[in-house]
């Protein structure tokens, strides 16, 4: 693969650019202290990571803010323990805490200058306004959940593509996903004949976290451990082309 050969880059937002496993943990663990569980970090991402997805599965129309409030619910209930509706409100409403990963910024100011720049998100408009203040630049475009109905690895986000590259006059060929999430992202992304490159957040930490297993066939073209890697590996493309 060329990093050279595409004009535009959709990018998933929580996982890939915000660290959501942070913001996520900085809410169950001291819910999971006061309820006396003796759970780590990973143990409460693991117990969390399926219920977001069904309940997302269950309640597609639902924003993102009362996802996250029933994944929590659910959570509790696998674990034996009542999530109070005001732990549950807390972490529907973090969204703009989450913090994005120290590298994020600085990349995507460097991609912009080559790329336009898409956001595909499982979010709501609110809460990745929140987070878009973080990361410190134009997207070109912007699809949440909130505007296709649905979460993915259902097919509305990458559906949802086709106008928004009309919209900025690229064609699909020179469109190239960028995400963490191979349950996400990579199996929507291989079904859409999208190339795309994984950006794996957790290269050094064994298991799956907040994001589920995935259960359907993926594939990826590239790798990198971090957004810079990426962002320079790009950068690097695209000036070759001038030499």
């Amino acid at each position: 693969m060329n990093l050279a050969d595409y004009d535009a880059l959709s990018f998933d937002c929580y996982g890939t650019l915000i660290d959501w496993e942070a913001g996520i943990a900085a809410v169950l663990a001291p819910w999971a202290a006061e309820a006396g569980l003796d759970l780590s970090d990973e143990d409460l991402l693991l117990a969390y990571a399926e219920n977001e997805a069904q309940a997302e599965r269950d309640t597609p129309s639902a924003l993102y803010s009362a996802v996250l409030a029933d994944a929590f619910r659910r959570t509790g209930d696998k674990l034996g323990v009542a999530v109070s509706d005001a732990w549950a409100a807390k972490l529907g409403a973090s969204v703009p805490d989450w913090p994005a990963f120290p590298d994020s910024a600085d990349a995507l100011r460097s991609l912009a200058e080559d790329y336009k720049l898409i956001i595909l998100s499982n979010v709501h408009r609110e809460g990745f306004a929140g987070s878009n203040a973080r990361l410190g630049v134009a997207f070109d475009s912007i699809i949440t959940a909130e505007d296709v109905h649905a979460y993915k690895p259902a097919p509305n986000h990458f559906d949802a593509l086709d106008g928004a590259l009309a919209d900025l006059e690229v064609p699909k060929e020179r469109l190239l996903h960028v995400a963490q999430s191979l349950f996400h992202d990579h199996v929507p992304a291989k079904r859409h004949g999208l190339p795309s490159v994984w950006i794996n957040r957790r290269v050094d930490r064994p298991g799956w976290g907040a994001t589920p297993e995935p259960s359907a066939e993926y594939s990826y073209d590239l790798e990198f451990p971090t957004m810079a890697a990426f962002a320079q590996a790009a950068r690097e493309a695209k000036r070759a082309m001038t030499v």
